[in-house]
Parts: C-alpha cells; structure tokens; sequence
C-alpha cells in the first residue's frame, strides 16, 4: 500500500477542490496513483480540474517573435522563480525567439549550436548558468511560416499564444490569441480532440452514468451529452467568446470575416513533474536522525 503524504492531498485537492478529508480517501482507494484518485473524485463528486491546476508547475517563461509571416514561440526553464526576472536571464530567452525566427533550427540542439555574441548559444547558456548558479534549459520551441498572418499574445511571460488567421483586422486575432490564453483550448475545432482525451472523458462519464441507475439507453444518452458537452469546452470555435457570452468563437470570427487557420499555446511547466517535497514526513525524519545521534 502506497504511503498517502499530505503533498499529495494538498496536491489533489489544488486539481479538483475538493475536501481534504475526500482526497485523502481517494487517494487511499486508488492506492496513490494520483491520476486514478482525480478520476475516482470526478466520477463520485462531479469535479472538474481547473485548466491552471492540472498543468504542474515548474520555473521558466514563453517568449515570442515576429517577423512578418514568420514567428516563434519558445520555453525556457529554470529552477526558481526568482530567475524568471533576472535581465540577462530574460533577454536571452527573447534573443533565442528571433533566432529561431532568422535561422530555423531543426530542434534544440540545433539551437544550440547556433552563434550569438562570438560563442554558440549553448556556450552563453552555460556562462549564465555559471553566473546566475542555477541550472536552466530550452525546453521546446515551434516555428511559423506562413502565408496567413500571425499574431502572439504573451500573459506576463507563462503563458504564450501564436494565432495564424486571415482577415483584415488585427485586432481579431489578438483577441483571439487572448482567448486562447483565458480559456486554453485543446484543438480548434470538435474533430481535432485528441482520441485518448476524448475516450478519458467517456470513461469517466460512462461510470458516473452507471451509478444513476438509469435504463441503459438513458445512460448511453447521458455518456454522449457529457462528451459533447466536453467537446465544445475545449475546442476553441465552441467556446464561449469571452469579450462576448453571447457569441461563440466561431460566430464571432464569422462576423468578423476572420478565419484561425491554426494556434499554439506554452504554459511554462505544463506537463513537468515539479518534486512535492513533504515537510511535516522532513521535519519528522531529521527529528529522528537527531535523538540516533
């Protein structure tokens, strides 16, 4: 049986809001995987992650670049947030953006190797990590190069969105991209949600379903609209505009005479595992290390 820490309630309960007490059981029932316990608390409570509490944490910021019809879009990573502000730290996250806009590097080590100030990028990398003494990396990067126009909304420097559209005002895909950043979509339209997130939101609708102890085409109807409804919360042209409730995107950018053709979206530290230390069990064990010495 898996050890069930107060990290990993309090973790739970940031995803899913729900009770401490609550977590603690679900976690206990899913004998620590937190992925089951999150399920088992969607299925018997009907709670939802937030869009922030399910993208893991960990140091860094998104910078962009534009240059006409060619832009990137770039993660850079630390240990601290107290680097996220350094100048040096700053500037060479947004000097690598127009890198990749000038040169294209194939991935990242091909950034890497490119020249910048008499050395290679990596070369600078490793000073500043020398200078600041504290290890950062590029953690990824995407590049644009179209015939559409772009646009990139940055909110502070966590999160990065680049829209490609067509249309005659610029403002539109800036708003967008602002959109994009407020209520993280997963695809642009219903047909481009990925299979396995679909098929999670099937299952965990289907055995809350399954508890009403409804007839088994009520609840095959039931599991369908819980589906649907998801699909038109992630997918960006269903989604409620959010400088108008009364318009979804879709609508809005068809009054507009607008068409989003693609979009990428950064959150620093979406998908890292950040280590949850445990203080109390710390606390406990050098207490303990104490009286043995």
């Amino acid at each position: 049986m898996a050890a069930i820490t107060a990290a990993m309630v309090g973790a739970l309960r940031a995803k899913t809001d729900a009770p401490m007490m609550v977590c603690k059981k679900a976690l206990t029932e899913a004998e620590g995987d937190m992925d089951r316990a999150e399920e088992i608390l969607r299925v018997k409570l009907g709670t939802k992650a937030s869009g922030a509490a399910t993208r893991i944490t960990a140091e860094g910021v998104v910078a962009s670049y534009i240059a006409g019809n060619i832009g990137s879009l770039i993660e850079v990573n630390c240990e601290t947030d107290f680097v996220t502000k350094n100048d040096d730290f700053l500037a060479l996250a947004n000097t690598c953006a127009k890198l990749i806009v000038e040169h294209n590097p194939a991935d990242i080590a091909a950034l890497g190797a490119l020249p910048l100030d008499g050395k290679t990028v990596e070369e600078v990398r490793l000073a500043l990590v020398g200078k600041i003494g504290e290890n950062m990396s590029f953690r990824r990067f995407v590049r644009f190069d179209t015939t559409a126009k772009l646009v990139s909304y940055l909110h502070g420097t966590r999160i990065g969105v680049v829209v490609e559209f067509d249309g005659a005002d610029e403002q539109v895909g800036k708003d967008v991209a602002m959109h994009i950043a407020a209520m993280k979509p997963v695809s642009l339209s219903s047909e481009q949600v990925p299979a396995e997130l679909i098929e999670k939101e099937r299952s965990i609708a289907a055995q809350k379903a399954a508890e009403s102890g409804k007839p088994a085409e009520i609840v095959a109807k039931m599991v369908e609209g819980s589906v649907q409804k998801y699909l038109k919360e992630v997918s960006l042209l269903d989604q409620t505009f959010v400088k108008n409730d009364k318009q979804t995107v879709e609508q809005m950018l068809k009054s507009a005479n607008t068409t989003v053709k693609a979009f990428t979206m950064f959150v620093v530290g979406e998908g890292i595992e950040k280590k949850q230390d445990d203080f109390a069990a710390e606390v406990a064990a050098q207490v303990a290390a104490a009286k043995q010495a």
